[in-house]
């Protein structure tokens, strides 16, 4: 275990500021709950507050806390805590969030005995009541999540804090580095630091981090939902049968990106009339605006909240002619890529980073970029060498390509087995992360984290 985390004045400036922040974020909770009701849930815990006021004090010592900050974060996690499950099957699980879509996510991962909470703002008051309350044996901060006095606190209780399928951009690196008075510290205090690559090993040791080992991504060890799978492929066969054209995936895209794709098809109708266009919005709260913009764009809407039971039940969604598919739901992201023939990533047509390719890429599902991956930089470029994912400038190019693509059979098949390929290649750092956890828990029962 590392040294006890001194207060420094740069934490005690940050600290004051969280604690003058609090009513701001009550404020911005509200707001977010208007939209999105899970803002809503358990307020108090945000504050360290928790009801009843014994939840998580029979499992002092025991708890394996694992934090997710959204959805993203929660689904690398999953994959990570079966991989613990199957190496300590007694474990006592404590899950925290930040968002309302990653405690959604991740209140399918609990079993009886286990606790979800939120994790508290990172006030010096509120950070101490989360550590009184659970006192977990280990806690893992998924990616990317560092705070202060959360950190702190922990190093100075005697919890090993880790931060795990660790990555960092060099965005995020810059801006880590101007707050270096308060964010080194915390890098350094952490017990162990985990990391996808030797790129992002590199940066989080330029901002304090003691890094432990590059491990590889959680994510590449993802099984997608059979259920779903199987249920795309009965409906890519059925629309095969019903001479329909193959479907092209805008998968997560966000806000602007939308009309980047819109636009294209008023400009050029021999896209439109192609392929079918499906498009899946990265955040729920959206659904009804893009479904505004696809109407208002003059297309058709047929959303997956209206294709209903016949089509759950039967061979095909619904076949409207010049429609595009809305994917309005959570949780069917492998039923979307795996009825879907190629798939643009939602995220890199506007710098944003990107969103998670390999998802798609389980589902043997090919990807065209735009040009903004940094979030997945590394990931982005070795799918690209592997003919598993192809780069564009921009939204009409990538469209265009994405036409060319599906139907040039032989070529599609040739980069769905190289997505395939590509994810075998670069499995393994479940069981590599879960064994680490588990060396560093038995090694807090004898007293030594090192």
């Amino acid at each position: 275990m590392g040294k006890k985390a001194p207060m420094t004045l740069a934490r005690g400036l940050f600290s004051l500021l969280a604690w003058a922040a609090q009513p701001l974020l009550r404020r911005k909770l509200r707001k977010r709950a208007v939209a999105e009701p899970g803002y809503a849930v358990a307020v108090p815990e945000r504050f360290g507050h928790y009801t009843p006021a014994d939840l998580g004090q029979d499992g002092r010592g025991q708890w394996v806390w694992i934090h997710s900050v959204s959805l993203g974060e929660t689904r690398a996690a999953a994959i990570l805590i079966q991989a613990l499950r199957e190496r300590l099957p007694a474990m006592r699980l404590l899950l925290t969030h930040s968002t309302a879509t990653g405690r959604e996510e991740g209140g399918k991962l609990l079993r009886t005995g286990d606790v979800q909470v939120w994790l508290p703002w990172d006030t010096l008051a509120a950070t101490r009541r989360f550590i009184e309350q659970f006192r977990p044996a280990v806690g893992v901060l998924m990616e990317t999540e560092i705070w202060p006095n959360l950190i702190a606190g922990c190093a100075n209780a005697g919890i090993p804090l880790t931060l795990a399928n660790a990555r960092l951009n060099e965005k995020s690196e810059a801006g880590a580095l101007k707050m270096g008075l308060i964010s080194k510290p915390a890098y350094a205090a952490l017990a162990a630091v985990w990391a996808q690559s030797e790129d992002d090993a590199r940066r989080l040791r330029n901002v304090g981090a003691k890094v432990s080992a590059v491990l590889g991504n959680l994510k590449f060890d993802a099984q997608p939902d059979e259920q779903l799978m199987s249920r795309a492929a009965n409906w890519r066969h059925g629309l095969r049968l019903a001479h329909q054209k193959p479907v092209v995936l805008f998968a997560s895209s966000r806000e602007g990106e939308e009309l980047l794709l819109l636009e294209q098809l008023q400009k050029q109708p021999d896209l439109a009339g192609a392929v079918q266009w499906l498009i899946v919005p990265r955040h729920p709260q959206r659904f009804d605006a893009v479904a505004q913009l696809i109407a208002d764009a003059g297309f058709g809407v047929s959303r997956r909240s209206q294709w209903g039971h016949a089509a759950d039940a039967g061979d095909a969604p619904p076949l409207q002619d010049g429609s595009l598919w809305l994917g309005d739901s959570l949780g069917e992201m492998p039923l979307y890529y795996g009825l879907s023939h190629l798939a643009l990533m939602g995220g890199s047509f506007e710098p944003l980073g990107g969103q998670n390719l390999i998802e798609a890429l389980a589902c043997g599902t090919p990807v065209i970029l735009g040009p903004h991956t940094f979030n997945f930089s590394q990931a982005s470029d070795l799918a690209v060498q592997a003919g598993a994912a192809f780069r564009c400038s921009d939204m009409a190019q990538a469209m265009q390509r994405a036409v060319a693509l599906v139907q040039d059979l032989p070529a599609l098949a040739e980069a769905e087995e190289q997505a395939r390929h590509f994810m075998l290649q670069h499995r393994g750092a479940a069981a590599a992360t879960a064994d680490a956890i588990v060396k560093l828990i038995r090694a807090g029962r004898n007293g030594n984290y090192s």
